[in-house]
């Protein structure tokens, strides 16, 4: 029978732009004096020095202890250098080389134009109808846009209880899917579908399927607001090929997500996978509550860390998670 533990498709939760930086344009008939120096400009080095001019050099002389006023040449309204320099920080919605508030929302979009690598883990001390056993499910995910299409790539890492004092570990069923954009990449809401493809890479036989299977997969994201993104991730697949001993497959998951920000990149997320067994009739339908942190790091690269239990609410069939705890890393990259 197929453990719904994991469907082989999950949410992989990532446009850059600048913050805008305030520009102060001073008048070319203007400009500061630095503290203690006077302006000279139009004198010819070599002249020698008139009677007015040795005489403006004496009463210099003798204010030397005093305020040097500001030259004629700078306006009256002139503020002391250190007023009207501009700040070298930039001016990011996080301070210093924070993340943008475009980065922060695109940093859990999966149609994200960006190159990304991710490490997701489910880690589920609780099975249903199966008491003192765990599991654990840990992805790697390599995503990239190429003209148009958004290509994602999963390997899963899988262990799972083979008996009441056992389990066995190993490589799972290998996937990917290619999604093609619908929408403008740099649009706030991006929606994107196309095919998924499972190859029968398991171990063993505890940790796959053993079926070759194909289906398709539709995403949609918005993030029209810098404090509340959602949308949902949809897949379908089913066997058309592999070992005829195992029993066949055909799993629909659905993923609604939100994601809301709390400022200083950190944000709550709820991305729970619904998965239906219809081959077997099964099913497990979890909830969870999140929280996440967006970083930038010096060399532009966006890190997204976040931790998210989740408790099942629907479930039928043994082995289903009756909770869970999701973690993850993801490295979105231009």
């Amino acid at each position: 029978m197929m453990r719904l533990i994991v469907p082989a498709l999950c949410l992989t939760l990532a446009a850059c732009s600048a913050a805008p930086i305030k520009t102060e344009v001073r008048g070319s008939s203007s400009r500061l004096v630095p503290e203690g120096l006077d302006p000279v400009e139009g004198v010819w080095e070599g002249a020698p020095p008139t009677a007015e001019e040795r005489a403006a050099e004496a009463r210099a002389e003798a204010r030397r202890a005093a305020p040097v006023e500001a030259a004629s040449s700078a306006p009256a309204t002139a503020l002391p250098a250190a007023a009207t320099t501009p700040s070298t920080k930039p001016a990011s919605p996080q301070g210093g080389g924070g993340p943008s508030a475009d980065e922060i929302a695109q940093a859990n979009n999966p149609l994200a134009n960006f190159t990304a690598f991710n490490f997701h883990n489910y880690y589920i001390p609780d099975l249903t109808d199966t008491p003192d056993v765990s599991a654990n499910n840990a992805w790697l995910r390599f995503a990239k846009p190429i003209e148009g299409w958004l290509v994602r790539a999963s390997l899963p890492i899988n262990r799972y209880p083979t008996s009441a004092v056992s389990s066995e570990s190993g490589l799972g069923d290998f996937n990917v899917f290619a999604a093609y954009l619908m929408t403008d990449p740099s649009s706030p809401t991006t929606f994107g579908v196309g095919p998924l493809l499972v190859v029968p890479t398991a171990s063993d036989d505890a940790l796959g399927a053993g079926k070759w299977q194909a289906g398709a997969a539709a995403v949609y994201f918005n993030a029209e607001s810098h404090q509340l993104q959602y949308g949902g991730l949809v897949t379908f697949q089913t066997d058309f090929a592999g070992d005829s001993s195992r029993p066949d497959t055909a799993v629909f998951a659905a993923q609604p997500f939100g994601i809301f920000q709390m400022g200083g990149g950190s944000y709550l997320r709820s991305t729970g996978i619904w998965a239906f067994d219809l081959a077997n009739g099964n099913y497990n339908v979890p909830i969870g509550l999140g929280f996440g942190k967006v970083f930038k790091l010096e060399s532009g690269a966006v890190l997204n860390v976040f931790v998210e239990p989740q408790m099942t609410v629907l479930s039928d069939g043994a082995g289903q998670p009756a909770f869970q705890v999701f973690f993850g890393i993801n490295t979105q990259f231009m």
